[in-house]
C-alpha cells in the first residue's frame, strides 16, 4: 500500500452532523494530489434546517442548496469517488459521523469505511498551539487560506498527511501506521433496518416526533457543569479568582478544562457576563481573531463588553494550558 488516499471534509446546515450541505474530496496517489471534486447538497428531508450558526462558520445559505440534489442522491458519486480508498479527515470522528447519520436519516445503504484522523497524527508529529487544521495546514506547508470551503479544507488534509508521511521517510500507510504504532479505524457498513441507529440519529429523530424545537446544535463541545473554584488552591497562581469561559473547540474536552480551571482557584463559567474576566478559545481562534471577524457567538459578546470597559482577557488553549502550570500570562 503506498501513500493512497481520499481526504474528505463536510460542512453541515444546522449542529446535527446528518445535515451535510456540502462536501469536498481530495484523492491522493503516490503521494500527490491526482483529482479533486466538490459537491453541494441539500441535507436529508426533515433535517434540512440552516442554523445561522453554521451559516456564519461556512457561509453556506439555504438558497444556495435550493436546486442542488439531496444528500441521498448525491451519494452514490461520492461512494465512486472514494472507492475502496482509505478515508482521511480532520477529525475524522465527525466527518464520518456525518456519513453514518445521514445515510441513516436518509433510509439508505453504505458501505464500510477504512479511516484515520489527521488530528491525532498530527498531534504525534508537530508542537503547536493548536491543532485545528488551517494552523496543522501551515506547519505542513498547505497554508489554508478559504477555511471552511470543503474542498480546501480537504487539500488541506491530504497536504497534511502527505507531508506527515514525508516526515516519517514513509514509502506507504502501512509503513507509516507502523511507525506511529496506530491502525486504520473502521466505520461499519448500514443497513437500513438490520443495523443499530447512531445516538446522534436517535437523538435528532426524538426531537422531531416529540415535536421540539428544531435545534440539532449537538455536534458542538457539551458544557458540562461548573465546578466551584478551589478556594485552597494558591492564591498566588495567575488563574486564582478569575470567572473563565471557554469557547470552541479545544484539544481537551471543556468539561476536564472546566475542572482544571476550577483546581487552580478559578470559577468555570458556561456564559459570558459582566463577570467574566478570561476567555479562552479554541478551534482555531487566536486573540486576534477578535478584531479580524472570526467570532464565536461568545467571542462577540466578549467584543462588546471590552468596547464598554470591561477588561477581559483572550486566551488561546495552549496559553490556558501553560497558565495551569504556573506559567506568566503573555
Amino acid at each position: 500500500m503506498s501513500i493512497e488516499f481520499t481526504a474528505i471534509d463536510f460542512e453541515t446546515a444546522n449542529g446535527f452532523r446528518g445535515s451535510p450541505c456540502s462536501i469536498g474530496l481530495s484523492k491522493v496517489r503516490d503521494g500527490q494530489i491526482v483529482e479533486e471534486t466538490s459537491w453541494l447538497m441539500r441535507p436529508p428531508e426533515g433535517f434540512d434546517h440552516f442554523d445561522p450558526r453554521n451559516v456564519r462558520i461556512h457561509g453556506i445559505r439555504p438558497d444556495a442548496v435550493a436546486a442542488a440534489p439531496r444528500f441521498g442522491e448525491v451519494f452514490p458519486e461520492i461512494g465512486a469517488f472514494i472507492g475502496a480508498d482509505l478515508v482521511v479527515a480532520h477529525n475524522a470522528a465527525f466527518d464520518m459521523g456525518v456519513i453514518r447519520s445521514a445515510l441513516e436519516v436518509s433510509e439508505l445503504a453504505g458501505p464500510a469505511y477504512d479511516y484515520t484522523c489527521t488530528v491525532t497524527l498530527s498531534r504525534r508529529n508537530y508542537t503547536l498551539d493548536s491543532y485545528s487544521l488551517p494552523f496543522v495546514a501551515a506547519a505542513a506547508g498547505v497554508p489554508l487560506i478559504n477555511h471552511h470551503d470543503a474542498v480546501e479544507d480537504a487539500r488541506a488534509c491530504a497536504g497534511i498527511l502527505i507531508d506527515i508521511a514525508a516526515r516519517n521517510q514513509s514509502s506507504s500507510l502501512a509503513e507509516l501506521f507502523a511507525s506511529q504504532q496506530l491502525q486504520a479505524s473502521t466505520m461499519e457498513a448500514y443497513r437500513p433496518g438490520e443495523s443499530l441507529l447512531s445516538k446522534a440519529t436517535r437523538t435528532a429523530r426524538e426531537k422531531l416526533a416529540t415535536g421540539g424545537a428544531v435545534d440539532f446544535w449537538t455536534g458542538w463541545p457539551e458544557e458540562g457543569e461548573n465546578p466551584r473554584a478551589n478556594v485552597r488552591a494558591p492564591r498566588q497562581h495567575p488563574l486564582y479568582g478569575q470567572t473563565i469561559v471557554f469557547t470552541g473547540n479545544l484539544g481537551i474536552s471543556r468539561p476536564v478544562a472546566k475542572q482544571r480551571a476550577a483546581d487552580v482557584g478559578a470559577q468555570a463559567a458556561s456564559n459570558v457576563t459582566r463577570a467574566t474576566t478570561v476567555l479562552v478559545v479554541g478551534d482555531g481562534f487566536s486573540a486576534e481573531d477578535l478584531r479580524n471577524g472570526r467570532l464565536t457567538g461568545k467571542a462577540r459578546r466578549v467584543l462588546d463588553l471590552q468596547e464598554r470597559g470591561q477588561r477581559i482577557d483572550v486566551l488561546t488553549e495552549s496559553a490556558f494550558l501553560n497558565l495551569l502550570d504556573g506559567s506568566r500570562r503573555s
